[in-house]
């Protein structure tokens, strides 16, 4: 039975997710190490949305499912898979994956309010600002609370990204 690796990334916005994600990725590509990433933002990107929950989780599984069987098609053994919320949905990753023969690691990142401040001021411009800031730190707040316990948690304030990177690769024992 193959076994497969499954990286997850979460943290509220603007603690850094993609970025690092992307590093994370450049890192294993120098080093020739295979791997996909799925940018879990774009798996329920739908309008109108379903109304309830379930329905955009169940849209989510299928699509990250439908790209992971692509991927798994070519080889692929290690996901990384990067969404807000990620380290709380291992369950439905793991499924969207086919279930058994999977290691995961959940990496929460984290930064205080005011570097979350600092770079959603870099992409927020319009007049959701402020509502994006709170979001974030509500949801901060709930990852941090909810996450499950073996969940590594990786300060971004102040590090490079590339510092950032290597401890998460580090966690996944990649």
């Amino acid at each position: 039975m193959t076994t497969y690796e499954l990286l997850l990334i979460g943290g509220g916005a603007g603690v850094g997710k993609t970025t690092v994600a992307w590093e994370v990725s450049a890192v294993l590509q120098a080093e020739g190490t295979a791997h996909c990433l799925i940018e879990g933002d774009y798996m329920d990107q739908i309008h109108p949305a379903p109304d309830d929950d379930p329905h955009r989780a169940a849209i989510t599984e299928r699509n990250t499912a439908a790209v992971w069987a692509n991927y798994a098609a070519l080889g692929q053994r290690r996901l990384i898979y990067t969404n807000t919320v990620s380290v709380l949905e291992e369950p439905m990753i793991r499924r969207a994956m086919g279930g058994g023969g999977i290691r995961s690691t959940c990496v929460l990142l984290t930064a205080d309010e005011a570097t979350v401040r600092e770079r959603l001021a870099q992409r927020e411009i319009g007049s959701q600002f402020a509502a994006h800031v709170e979001r974030s730190l509500r949801m901060a707040r709930h990852l941090s609370e909810r996450a499950p316990a073996d969940t590594v948690r990786i300060p971004t304030d102040a590090r490079s990204v590339r510092d950032i990177a290597l401890d998460v690769l580090h966690a996944a024992a990649w």
